[in-house]
């Protein structure tokens, strides 16, 4: 018989970083710690304003949603510790062709591929870019004909639900920077003034999907959406299964960083002290560490700022220009003041307190 393995459950809730505990190897080494999870999935937004009752721990993708969970159990006097172990920063996914004809308009720029080959990143003068969609713009109007396609949809950047969504939370925090000479807005009548202001970027989209991702990856992704708002290592981790699969990585999804970058700050918020274990782990354990570089992620504090780079080399992805310590990068504005942007452009739903069905890690 073998001897009894004590195992402690901790259910959470968390958005787009649920495929991290639905990995295999992040499964095993928790498991090794006696820990295992249980989550359901909803929105950052949704997260920080729906009923945290029975939950140990919830892990929003974006800072703003985790200080208003802080402050909303403060003021309650409800515990709440933060951990953040690891970043990934906002990017606009695309394709090559577009990111050309983007480059043809000294709109985008390349950065140097190992090798002299195909690059696979380029860097984005997000003012602009911004003035294309302001204009109404279309990817003929670009000549994007030059690289032998055609598109007649606008050039804009398609989101997911500003309404739900941290990466389109982040991205209209990221417009509002440009926008508003590169500082972000500190007070609500100046930020909804700000935000009806930049609404035609954000809107002009039409319906928003929930599923940018799947969509980037088909094979109709070219034709479907030119630019969509990702995170990096979602990017990174389809490079790694792609490579894994044909030998080589895909040259033609590439991603456009913007020159100005910004962070999503995912947060790992412990409601109660038996998730204190999983915050450390996730922040200490050596082990755990490697495997959130190998899923594309770049670790929270870190000693070395090419780890993820190295990462990237051993697996043979060639790896995107780290931003420069001095290079000044784009800041949310707070979460009371986003809320109040949010509420300018959009009425949205009252978030759903019900948690969706769980999932055991």
């Amino acid at each position: 018989m073998l001897p009894f393995e004590r195992v402690t459950t901790l259910k959470g809730r968390l958005a787009s970083i649920g495929d991290f505990f639905e990995d295999p190897q992040v499964i095993r080494i928790l498991r090794k710690h006696g820990l295992r999870v249980e989550t359901s999935s909803a929105g950052s937004r949704a997260v920080a304003t729906g009923s945290l009752r029975g939950l140990d721990f919830v892990f929003p993708s974006g800072k703003p949603a985790a200080d208003q969970i802080h402050d909303t159990r403060q003021a309650a006097g409800e515990y709440s510790k933060d951990f953040q172990p690891f970043d990934s920063p906002l990017v606009l996914a695309s394709f090559r062709k577009y990111a050309e004809t983007l480059h043809d308009r000294h709109v985008a720029f390349p950065q140097p591929a190992p090798g002299g080959g195909k690059p696979l990143y380029y860097t984005l003068k997000m003012d602009k870019f911004l003035s294309l969609t302001r204009k109404g713009l279309s990817w003929n109007d670009l000549h994007v004909d030059n690289h032998g396609i055609h598109n007649g949809n606008p050039v804009l950047a398609q989101t997911s639900d500003i309404c739900q969504s941290a990466s389109a939370d982040a991205y209209l925090g990221l417009v509002a920077f440009t926008q508003h000479h590169n500082t972000p807005p500190i007070e609500d009548q100046q930020a909804q003034v700000l935000a009806r202001s930049i609404s035609p970027l954000l809107l002009s989209q039409g319906s928003p999907s929930d599923s940018l991702y799947t969509y980037y990856i088909d094979s109709n992704g070219p034709s479907q959406d030119p630019i969509a708002v990702l995170y990096e290592h979602q990017y990174l981790a389809y490079q790694a299964n792609y490579r894994a699969a044909h030998g080589t990585v895909d040259t033609e999804r590439v991603l456009l960083y913007p020159r100005y970058p910004m962070l999503s700050q995912p947060h790992f918020i412990a409601l109660d002290h038996e998730a204190n274990q999983l915050g450390e782990l996730l922040e200490n354990d050596p082990e755990l560490r490697r495997r959130e570089t190998q899923l594309g992620y770049r670790l929270v504090p870190s000693g070395n700022p090419d780890e993820l780079a190295k990462r990237l080399k051993g697996q043979g992805i060639p790896a995107p220009q780290l931003s420069n310590s001095e290079q000044t990068a784009a800041k949310m504005p707070d979460w009371q003041v986003l809320e109040q942007m949010i509420a300018a452009i959009k009425k949205c739903p009252k978030p759903v307190a019900a948690p969706a069905q769980q999932k055991t890690r």
